[in-house]
């Protein structure tokens, strides 16, 4: 009791507060999101995301070669497609974008964890994830098409597959056709409480994935729910995710660390495009100090619990580490 005990005492100098310090934060942390499209030397600034870009392949490849000299342990994949129609045959084409990218990046940074986001929205000419009947996303129908999307990237040489669609049973339906194409090893990332968020805004105009009528509120959690995040996850582990992920990330650091309570299993979270782009908007404006923001919150993920941060800050966060 005070006046014995005095908490400051550990505060006192910067080699004091390290040395106590219950979270830390590292490049092996992160997955870099890269948004890859077709054509050649193209690295094009997304308004919506300063900093962000949609690179063609050749320069996707110079852009994972940076972040495996920074430390990043992966990046995770968006492709814009050349042309988008009602099943999104671009996802699953051999020769679709991503496909293409993965085949490359591989080739020049195999150590570099490739991970390939399968859902729909961004190759579908409607913006959904899944398949339309009668206005209405048919939940099985579209099973089939993921399915052949996660098997088209494993043919390709990803390191893991995301789900991010939201349908039910995508992970069962996953897991059986990647094991029958001789895929037993691939392991599944999955979106397993993926809400229905305003925060996505910015991405949806990176990947021009924005639905062309009504809204994803059928498939996409509702943001007041955390016993059904529950069982959204529990259902992912029982039907072989090897990897859980919340989405998003700072609105939803209760979901992330009642799950790391619960769940013995990797806990991934996903810190989208609108928690990225306000920050940078604020900055901007001179309103708040950045780095300091950038760090506070990518610390709050990982003391909520989650063993992997999904991030568009990653490069510029893991520079900063490595000149500390």
């Amino acid at each position: 009791m005070y006046p014995i005990t005095r908490l400051r005492r550990l505060r006192r100098t910067p080699e004091l507060r390290d040395l106590v310090r219950e979270t830390s934060i590292s490049a092996k942390d992160f997955i870099a999101p890269l948004f890859v499209c077709h054509g050649e030397n193209i690295k094009n600034e997304i308004p919506a995301m300063p900093g962000q870009y949609h690179f063609s392949v050749d320069k996707v490849v110079e852009e994972c070669r940076e972040l495996y000299e920074c430390g990043v342990s992966g990046v995770m994949l968006f492709g814009i497609p050349a042309v988008k129609d009602a099943t999104g045959s671009e996802a699953y084409h051999d020769h679709g974008i991503v496909q293409q990218a993965i085949r490359a990046i591989k080739a020049a940074v195999p150590q570099l964890i490739v991970i390939a986001d399968v859902c729909m929205c961004e190759y579908t000419d409607h913006g959904h994830c899944g398949i339309i009947h009668d206005h209405y996303v048919d939940n099985d129908a579209t099973l089939k098409i993921l399915s052949r999307q996660a098997v088209s990237y494993a043919q390709a040489g990803v390191d893991m597959v995301a789900p991010s669609d939201m349908m039910d049973g995508r992970i069962l339906a996953m897991r059986k056709a990647l094991d029958e194409n001789g895929f037993v090893n691939l392991p599944i990332m999955a979106y397993s409480a993926k809400f229905s968020s305003a925060f996505y805004g910015p991405f949806r105009e990176a990947a021009n994935s924005a639905p062309s009528f009504g809204d994803r509120r059928s498939y996409q959690m509702d943001p007041a729910n955390s016993d059904e995040a529950m069982r959204e996850i529990e259902a992912d582990i029982e039907e072989g995710a090897d990897i859980v992920m919340v989405k998003p990330a700072l609105p939803y650091l209760d979901i992330i660390q009642r799950a790391t309570s619960r769940f013995d299993v990797p806990m991934a979270a996903y810190n989208v495009s609108g928690e990225y782009s306000m920050i940078k908007a604020a900055a901007e404006k001179g309103w708040i100090d950045e780095d300091r923001i950038v760090m506070e919150s990518l610390i709050a993920i990982k003391r909520a619990g989650a063993k992997i941060i999904i991030t568009y800050f990653a490069k510029e966060v893991a520079k900063k580490l490595m000149n500390k």
